[in-house]
Formats: C-alpha cells, sequence, structure tokens
C-alpha cells in the first residue's frame, strides 16, 4: 500500500507536468523507480505499462481540447514506434551510459533556445513539417524506451523550437505517444515480461495517478497564457536534462 501511494502521488505530479508542457512523465517516473531500488529496465517498463493507459486518456483529453494536428499524428506514428521497439531492445542487453549524456546536451540546447522565444517580439508563423520529423520520432522512440522517458522532451522540445504551435505539438505529440508506449511494452514483455509481476503496486499507482491528472492537465494546457508556457517548457527541459547530464558524468 506504501508503494502504491507513494507513486500514485508520483503518477498524478508527473502527468500534471507532461500533460501541460508535453514531457517528463516518463523521466519522473523512471526516475523515482530507480531511486526505489528498480533496475532501470523493469523501471522503463513498469513506467511504460502505466503509460499505456496514461497517454490514452491524455490524448482523447487533448484531441476534445483541439490541442491536435492529424498530419503531424501521423508522420509521428510509425516511426515513433519503431525507435521504441529498437530501444527497448537495446536497453535489456546494452548498457545506456554512453547514449544518455548526448541526449541530455542535445536536450539542453533545445530548451535553451525555445526559452529564448520569449523574449520575441512577434509571433512568428508555424514552419510546415518537414521529412526531418520522421528521424525525430525515431530518436525520440528510441530514446524513450533506453531512458525511461524522452518521447514528449525530445519531439516536443525540437518541434517547439522549430516554430511549430506549442499547443498543438503538445497535444499531438501526448496523443501519438499511446502508440509508442504500447509497441514499448510489448518489446519489453517479450524480453522481461515475466517479471513485472513483482512490480505491481508500483505500476497500478503510477497509472491511476496519471489518468486522473490526464484531463486536468489536458484543460490547463487550453488556457494557460502562451509565452508563460513556452518559458515553463523551456526550463523544464534545461533543469532536468541539466541534473541528468551532471548525474550521467559523475
Amino acid at each position: 500500500m506504501r508503494i502504491f501511494l507513494i507513486t500514485l502521488l508520483a503518477g498524478f505530479a508527473a502527468q500534471m507536468i507532461d500533460g501541460t508542457l508535453g514531457m517528463a512523465y516518463g523521466v519522473s517516473s523512471s526516475t523515482l523507480l530507480r531511486a526505489m531500488g528498480i533496475p532501470s529496465a523493469m523501471a522503463s517498463f513498469c513506467t511504460h505499462v502505466a503509460e499505456i493507459f496514461t497517454t490514452l486518456a491524455s490524448g482523447i483529453s487533448h484531441v476534445k481540447m483541439k490541442n491536435f494536428s492529424r498530419s503531424l499524428f501521423f508522420r509521428l506514428l510509425i516511426p515513433g514506434m519503431l525507435g521504441g521497439i529498437l530501444g527497448a531492445y537495446v536497453l535489456t542487453s546494452v548498457d545506456d551510459r554512453v547514449i544518455s549524456p548526448i541526449i541530455s546536451a542535445y536536450l539542453i540546447v533545445m530548451g535553451i533556445v525555445i526559452f529564448s522565444k520569449v523574449f520575441s517580439k512577434k509571433e512568428r508563423e508555424p514552419k510546415k513539417i518537414g521529412v526531418g520529423v520522421y528521424p525525430l520520432a525515431l530518436v525520440g522512440g528510441f530514446s524513450d524506451s533506453l531512458g525511461g522517458g524522452g518521447w514528449g522532451p525530445v519531439v516536443t522540445s525540437t518541434l517547439v523550437a522549430a516554430d511549430q504551435s506549442v499547443r498543438e505539438t503538445i497535444g499531438t505529440v501526448n496523443a501519438a505517444e499511446f502508440f509508442v508506449t504500447l509497441a514499448e511494452s510489448a518489446a519489453f514483455f517479450v524480453t522481461i515480461g515475466k517479471e513485472l509481476t513483482a512490480y505491481y503496486p508500483a505500476v497500478l499507482g503510477l497509472l491511476a495517478g496519471g489518468v486522473i491528472a490526464a484531463p486536468l492537465a489536458a484543460v490547463l494546457c487550453k488556457k494557460l497564457p502562451l509565452k508563460p508556457l513556452i518559458a515553463s517548457v523551456g526550463l523544464l527541459i534545461i533543469g532536468v536534462n541539466t541534473w541528468k547530464l551532471v548525474m550521467a558524468l559523475t
């Protein structure tokens, strides 16, 4: 019960951040599980099983709030799923300490670019989405499996830095994450599925907290003023990834 309650609160807080700013559910949840002594691969597996339900609730909520782009959704879908499956297999057989600092450094730069947009005097027209979104989704899915979270930080931060609509990007990336998470969880189940039964209280806590928070976060994303939303996304990316980079290098 203690583990369930701790992860329930963590799941609620993580989904409020994720649903509002487009990232951090996986990073926050998997970090907590690893701090509780759960191995990295299993922490990522538990997080993604919970995320099947939280991303479904979040995606539906964002579609209803019209924070959604159909064209972006379909471009993210297949490469994101393929990257997630590949990352799951790599994580169960290879140490992630090499790639993690590289991803963190990249995201710090993206966070700075996003935060700098707060000081722009005029709104920029969203750029058309090019073919670069396909490798971006592939890398996002791969890093998501590998680090227990990374889909939102990699994909959302890069698209927002490229002047895509902030609210549509956050909502669409959240909606696509359901399918990416489903693919990742299936891959984890094939490799280490038998070990999941020992961690059900943690999974259920993350799941319940995230599902409760998902519709509230989607409404908050719709209502927040644009520049504070951009600033929050940028600062969150910089803070989380600076911490991850320091931890990886020490």
